[in-house]
C-alpha cells in the first residue's frame, strides 16, 4: 500500500516480517521441530500485533479525523488489508502445518486427536482427564449465564454443541476453557511398534465430554476450538503526579477486559453456535473475524516435546570469550582493553561472572543498571541482591511498562526492594529502554570504573538465541556520559539538559537522532564530492520517517546504502530518482537478530556505533536510549566483520523489495553459500586475541 509519504505502510510491512517468518516454517531444509518452532513462533508474533496495533488502528478509527493525521493512510483501509493479509497467510499456514504433519508421519511421529486413538490410548486418556483435567475445568452452561463471560486473552476455549437423538429441541451451548496455564498442552501417549503418539489437551477434554455432560440428559456432543485476541495497550496517565505504580496495576487489570481485536474460530464450527458466540460477544464483521482450522494458540508449538524427535541436534553451544575464560578477574581483563560480546555465540555467563565479581569485590562501592526484561529464575537481579548484601549501594532503574513484561517486574521490583536494592521505575512519560551500567570501586584513593553498552535486554536466557552486542569498557568518556544518564534517572526533577551534556554516547530522545542525521550527511557531502561514501544500517524496525527520507536523500546522492532489517521496514528501495538502489535485506534463522549496528564510511575511518534504539519516532524522540561509539581498531573490524557476513547472505536472507515479496537472496550457481549465523559463530571460533 502506497502513501503520500512515499514510505511502506508500518503494518503492512510487519505482516511481510512474520511472512518471513512463515517461510521458515515452510522449508523443507529445516528440521520438522524447527518448522513447528517457527509455526509456534509466527503465531505468537500475530498474537501480539493483534493485541497491540491492530488494537491501536481501531482506536484510531474511533477517534476519527483527529487521528488520521498521525497515520501513514487511512486506518480502515489498513485494517482491511491486515484482515486480507492475515487470511492469505492463515490459509497458507494451514497447508504448512498439513505438509508438516504428513513428514511427521513419515518419521512415526503422530499428532492424533480424540477419534484416532487405540483402545489402550483411550483408557490412558481417560485415566488422564480423571486425574489431571477434570478439576480443572468448570464448564458454563451458556443459555443460562445473563452476562456473556470474559473471555481472557491468550486463552483457549472448546465451545460445545449439546444435543439429544431423541428430543431434537433439546440444544445447549456450552464453554470450557483449556487449562493450558496450569497443564502441558501436549500430552505424550503409550504407543506401539515404535511410533510416538501426541495428543493435545483440549482433544483429551473432547473425547471425555459424555463424561461431563451425559449426566443432564445429552448424548451428542461437538466442540470446536475458539480464541479471543484483546487489547494490550496500557493507558498510563502521563501526569508527573500519577503513582506510577498504582497506574500500572490499574492498567493490568483493565487489560484483561481490552476490546476484543480479533475471534478466530474453528472454520466447521456450527453456524448456529458461531452465529451465537458473535452476538453474544458484541462482535461485528469489523473486528477481525478470522475463520481457521482445528488447532488454536499454535504458540505452544514453541515448546512441541523434543523428545519424540531421535535425530535432533542439540542447539551450538555458545563460546565463553577467550578473555574471559574462568579463573579471571573480567575486571581486570578490560583494564587492560574494550571486550565485546557478541551474543548468543559468546555466552552471556561473562555478564553475570563480571556482576557477581562486583558483588563480592571488597573494593566495589557501588552497582548501577538499567534492566527491561528479565528472566524469570534472574541470575542477573540474584547477582545484584548478593552486592547489597555484601554492603555495596546497588542502583536499578527498572522499566514497569516493558510490554507483556509488567506484572514480573513489579514482582521483581518488590523482590529488590525487599533486599535493599534502590528501584527506579523510569520516568512517567519516557520508557527507559537503554541498557547500561557502571561499576565504581575504590583503590588506593582512586576511584575506578567499569561499565558496558548493551544492545539486548539483560536476559540470560533469551541472551541464548538473540543476536546482540555488548561493550565490556573502562572508557572515561563512555563511563561519563553513561554516569550522566543515570544523574538525570535519579533527579527528583529530571533536567533533560543533563542528557543533553552527553559528549560521547548519543542518547535518546535529545542528541541520537541528530548525530545520525549528521553522519548520514557527511556522506551525502562526500558522494556529491565523487568521493567514496557507504552507510550501513543493521535494525530490528526502521520506520522514522525523517531517517528514511534522509537515507532516500543519500540513495539520490550516489551514497551506496546496505540495510539489513529484521521486522518492519517502510523504506521504499527502488525510486527511479536513486542512482543505486539500497540494498536490504532481512535474516530470518535460528537465532533472533535483535542488535542494532550502524556503519559509516567517514572519508575511510569508518565510524561505528552499537545502540538499544531502532529507527523509529518512539525510540528516538519519547523513550531514554543509548548508542555507543565503537573506537578500538580491533573491536571495529570485528564488527565490520560481522556485518559484512551478513551482508554476503545467501542462504536464510530475504529481499526488502518495494513489493515486500520476499524472496530469497539470488545465489548464483558456482557462488559458495553464506549462512551468515553459521559463518559468524566459525569467524569468531577462529578469534585470537593477544594481550
Amino acid at each position: 500500500m502506497k502513501s503520500t509519504k512515499h514510505t511502506i505502510a508500518r503494518d503492512i510491512s510487519w505482516l511481510s516480517f512474520n511472512a518471513r517468518v512463515l517461510q521458515e516454517a515452510a522449508d523443507a531444509s529445516n528440521h520438522l521441530y524447527d518448522r513447528l518452532r517457527f509455526l509456534g513462533i509466527f503465531s505468537n508474533n500475530l498474537d501480539e500485533f493483534f493485541r497491540v496495533r491492530v488494537a491501536t488502528l481501531h482506536k484510531m478509527v474511533r477517534l476519527g479525523k483527529t487521528a488520521r493525521m498521525h497515520l501513514e493512510a487511512n486506518p480502515e483501509k489498513i485494517l482491511d488489508q491486515i484482515q486480507h493479509q492475515v487470511i492469505i497467510q492463515q490459509n497458507a499456514f494451514d497447508l504448512i502445518y498439513s505438509d508438516i504433519i504428513h513428514e511427521l508421519e513419515k518419521k512415526n511421529i503422530f499428532i492424533k486427536n480424540e477419534k484416532q486413538l487405540s483402545d489402550s490410548q483411550k483408557q490412558f486418556i481417560a485415566e488422564y482427564f480423571e486425574d489431571n483435567i477434570r478439576t480443572q475445568i468448570i464448564p458454563l452452561m451458556l443459555e443460562s449465564i445473563s452476562q456473556m463471560p470474559l473471555l481472557r486473552d491468550k486463552s483457549i476455549y472448546l465451545a460445545c454443541v449439546l444435543g439429544n437423538s431423541e428430543n431434537h429441541d433439546v440444544k445447549r451451548f456450552a464453554l470450557i476453557e483449556i487449562p493450558s496455564r496450569v497443564l502441558p498442552r501436549f500430552v505424550i501417549l503409550p504407543s506401539q511398534d515404535g511410533a510416538n503418539d501426541v495428543i493435545l489437551l483440549e482433544d483429551i477434554i473432547r473425547a471425555n465430554l459424555p463424561h461431563l455432560f451425559a449426566p443432564f440428559g445429552f448424548d451428542s456432543f461437538s466442540g470446536y476450538i475458539i480464541k479471543v485476541t484483546r487489547d494490550a495497550e496500557l493507558e498510563i496517565d502521563n501526569d508527573v503526579t500519577t503513582n506510577v505504580i498504582e497506574e500500572l496495576e490499574k492498567g493490568l487489570k483493565n487489560r484483561k477486559r481490552g476490546r476484543a481485536t480479533r475471534f478466530v474460530f474453528d472454520r466447521t464450527i456450527d453456524y448456529g453456535l458461531l452465529d451465537y458466540l458473535i452476538k453474544r460477544l458484541n462482535l461485528s464483521k469489523k473486528d477481525n473475524l478470522i475463520p481457521g482450522g482445528r488447532i488454536h494458540n499454535f504458540k505452544d508449538f514453541m515448546n512441541f516435546p523434543a523428545s519424540v524427535f531421535n535425530d535432533l541436534k542439540p542447539r551450538t553451544k555458545s563460546m565463553v570469550h577467550p578473555l574471559l575464560r574462568q579463573p579471571c578477574r573480567i575486571m581486570d581483563v578490560i583494564d587492560q582493553r574494550d571486550v565485546m560480546l557478541q551474543f548468543p555465540y559468546h555466552s552471556f555467563d561473562s555478564i553475570i561472572d563480571l556482576l557477581r565479581e562486583a558483588a563480592i569485590d571488597p573494593y566495589v562501592q557501588s552497582i548501577k543498571i538499567c534492566l527491561y526484561r528479565l528472566a524469570k529464575d534472574s541470575k542477573i537481579v540474584n547477582a545484584l541482591i548478593n552486592a547489597v548484601r555484601n554492603g555495596k549501594q546497588v542502583t536499578v532503574v527498572l522499566e514497569l511498562r516493558a510490554r507483556f513484561d509488567e506484572e514480573a517486574n513489579l514482582a521483581w521490583k518488590r523482590r529488590l526492594e525487599e533486599e535493599g536494592v534502590l528501584v527506579l521505575h523510569g520516568l512517567p512519560d519516557m520508557k527507559v529502554h537503554a541498557k547500561v551500567c557502571v561499576i565504581k570501586k575504590r583503590v588506593q584513593n582512586k576511584t575506578r570504573q567499569y561499565g558496558f553498552v548493551s544492545t539486548g535486554n539483560l536476559n540470560e536466557n533469551t541472551a541464548k538465541y538473540y543476536v546482540d552486542h555488548c561493550l565490556l569498557t573502562t572508557n572515561r568518556n563512555i563511563l561519563a556520559d553513561i554516569n550522566r544518564i543515570f544523574t538525570f534517572l535519579q533527579s527528583a526533577a529530571p533536567r533533560i539538559e543533563v542528557l543533553r551534556n552527553c559528549k560521547t554516547l548519543p542518547v535518546s530522545p535529545v542528541s541520537m537522532r541528530k548525530t545520525f542525521m549528521d553522519l548520514i550527511n557527511k556522506e551525502i557531502k562526500a558522494a556529491k564530492k565523487k568521493k567514496p561514501a557507504r552507510i550501513i544500517v543493521k535494525l530490528n524496525s526502521l520506520t522514522d520517517q525523517l531517517l528514511i527520507n534522509k537515507l532516500y536523500t543519500a540513495a539520490k546522492a550516489g551514497v551506496e546504502v546496505e540495510m539489513i532489517i529484521r521486522g518492519a521496514s517502510c523504506a521504499y528501495t527502488q525510486q527511479k530518482t536513486f542512482k543505486d538502489n539500497i540494498y536490504a535485506i532481512s535474516i530470518i534463522d535460528e537465532y533472533l537478530e535483535h542488535g542494532r549496528v550502524f556503519v559509516f564510511h567517514n572519508e575511510g575511518d569508518p565510524k561505528v556505533f552499537i545502540s538499544s534504539a531502532d529507527w523509529m519516532v518512539r525510540n528516538l524522540d519519547h523513550r531514554v536510549e543509548a548508542a555507543c561509539p565503537i573506537d578500538d581498531p580491533a573491536l571495529k573490524k570485528e564488527l565490520i566483520d560481522i556485518i559484512e557476513i551478513q551482508l554476503a547472505e545467501n542462504v536464510k536472507g530475504r529481499v526488502l523489495d518495494n513489493e515486500q515479496s520476499n524472496n530469497y537472496v539470488h545465489r548464483e550457481k558456482n557462488e559458495p553459500e553464506v549462512r551468515s549465523q553459521i559463518a559468524i559463530y566459525g569467524y569468531l571460533q577462529g578469534k585470537h586475541y593477544t594481550d
